[in-house]
């Protein structure tokens, strides 16, 4: 699938060494003012040759709206989009022409169509998250007005761990590094980590914590389409993530019930003030029965090292002969910095979908 979502739904296109990234965007609602320059600070955030502990490919990434768009405001007809790539390097990927890299999409995709574009992973590129951000910002711009915000962070990378709640930490002070970390001592550990790695040609995975706040209480589906299931899904969409945890996630296991369990605290008889109610303690990550409660909703994602090493590898080609690849290029040490956005926009298009949905199964007459 190419598409995300069921009312707010994003379909994109392109490759790592094409023309274009793009995407459309449907099921936008009409008249939320669009502030274009918030857009492409998104894409600013996700870019290459950012800092020096990410990839030097120089890309300006600068999006040009197609459609959907009139006089500042949304116009309630699909948002059409598009990012030029302009600064390929494909002959850094011949090599690869018929080697696969370890641990990459190379061989699966490879096997599933009998033909792949080489240069850069093709679509399988981490490139084309570009998409997800564009879309993800005109979500968050929606989500603003209804007073719902989503803020990731950079919460480990290798052994380099946040060993508090994401309650203890100035969340503002995320942007003020280069890695993205709202703790400055361990964001310059986490630095010289990745520094360290990327001069001995290898890479390094880590955490990324992601906080939702102002969500109302009610989105989600008891069945199938649970939130912390679609969370779930489109985080694990995002390239090099192996693993999500919501709540207390796996943390939670050496609990009881009574340890676990979030009391209800500042409810009244009122119906019409349910929306109030609050819990003494948030193990459940603003999501209890697959709906969300009207606490902050936070949970985890784990991304691998990436796969494309500059070091010698042992693999195959496209005959089964056993070879060595040393993989050229420009390729990131370590995702996270740049996975932040990323986060947050599947985030928010989760959000904001979750809550169309919402407002179209609720017959309120009253």
């Amino acid at each position: 699938m190419n598409t995300f979502g069921q009312i707010f739904r994003l379909t994109t296109f392109g490759e790592s060494h094409g023309e274009a990234i793009g995407g459309v965007v449907d099921g936008m609602p009409a008249g939320i003012a669009i502030d274009i320059d918030f857009i492409q600070q998104e894409l600013n955030r996700r870019r290459p040759g950012q800092s020096n502990i990410t990839t030097s490919r120089n890309e300006a990434d600068e999006v040009e709206i197609l459609s959907g768009v009139f006089e500042g405001k949304t116009t309630g007809a699909p948002i059409g989009f598009m990012v030029r790539n302009t600064n390929q390097h494909s002959s850094d990927y011949e090599q690869m022409r018929n080697t696969f890299r370890p641990s990459h999409a190379d061989y699966t995709y490879y096997y599933k169509y009998g033909i792949r574009d080489h240069r850069g992973g093709g679509r399988s590129s981490a490139r084309i998250t570009i998409s997800r951000c564009v879309a993800g910002a005109l979500a968050k711009l929606a989500l603003r007005q209804l007073g719902i915000s989503v803020t990731a962070y950079t919460s480990q990378v290798g052994s380099i761990a946040l060993d508090r709640d994401y309650r203890q930490y100035d969340l503002s002070l995320t942007e003020s590094n280069i890695v993205r970390c709202p703790d400055p001592q361990k964001a310059a550990d986490m630095i010289r980590l990745i520094e360290q790695v990327k001069a001995e040609g290898d890479t390094i995975g880590g955490t990324i914590t992601c906080v939702i706040k102002g969500c109302p209480p009610g989105l989600g589906d008891p069945e199938f389409s649970k939130l912390h299931a679609t969370l779930g899904s489109a985080m694990l969409s995002i390239n090099a993530v192996k693993g999500f945890e919501y709540g207390e996630g796996f943390n939670g296991l050496t609990m009881r019930g009574s340890e676990q369990n979030d009391s209800f605290v500042g409810g009244n008889d009122n119906v019409s003030h349910l929306k109030d109610v609050k819990t003494a303690t948030n193990h459940s990550g603003g999501i209890q029965g697959g709906i969300s409660n009207g606490q902050d909703i936070y949970f985890r994602v784990a991304f691998k090292p990436v796969a494309t090493l500059l070091r010698p590898q042992q693999t195959i080609d496209i005959d089964g002969k056993e070879t060595t690849l040393t993989a050229r290029g420009r390729h990131d040490p370590c995702v996270l910095p740049r996975a932040v956005p990323v986060v947050e926009a599947m985030a928010a298009m989760t959000i904001f979908d979750a809550y169309l949905v919402n407002k179209s199964v609720k017959f309120d007459i009253f």
